[in-house]
């Protein structure tokens, strides 16, 4: 049921594919940098050497080690400020864990095969007009 509902749009927040659409717009600007989980968990070194560049700002050898160190899965799990734990239940629906497993590609454990190709079909429809490749999903 909530994957149909999430490929019309209807949930809590609206329509993924029209807030990918939103800001994929904006990605040939000069202030928007496009980074993927994907390519993240490949080479998280690389990714915050990009986010520097982008930044204009060049980092120590021992404060890019800092910033590997808490920003890697485990700690932001274990720290209250970004994991949902200081939020009062009524603000966040019950259950919520923003943090699950910190891997890619674990949608193959919950979509069948029919639903990996509908979410596909659906895909190509509502992301038509952006360059394929855009996602580096497995």
């Amino acid at each position: 049921m909530y994957f149909e509902w999430f490929l019309k749009g209807n949930v809590i927040y609206g329509s993924w594919f029209e807030h990918i659409r939103a800001w994929l717009s904006m990605r040939k600007m000069d202030n928007f940098l496009l980074l993927s989980y994907e390519d993240m968990k490949k080479d998280t070194r690389r990714t915050i050497e990009k986010i520097c560049d982008f930044l204009g700002k060049k980092l120590e050898p021992d404060e890019l080690d800092m910033v590997l160190n808490y920003s890697s899965f485990q700690a932001m799990k274990e720290n209250n400020m970004s994991n949902f734990s200081l939020l009062k239940n009524d603000v966040v629906t019950n259950g919520l864990n923003l943090l699950r497993k910190g891997t890619t590609g674990d949608w193959k454990n919950h979509f069948t095969v029919a639903q990996a190709e509908e979410f596909d079909k659906v895909y190509q429809e509502k992301m038509a007009g952006f360059p394929p490749g855009l996602f580096p999903w497995e």
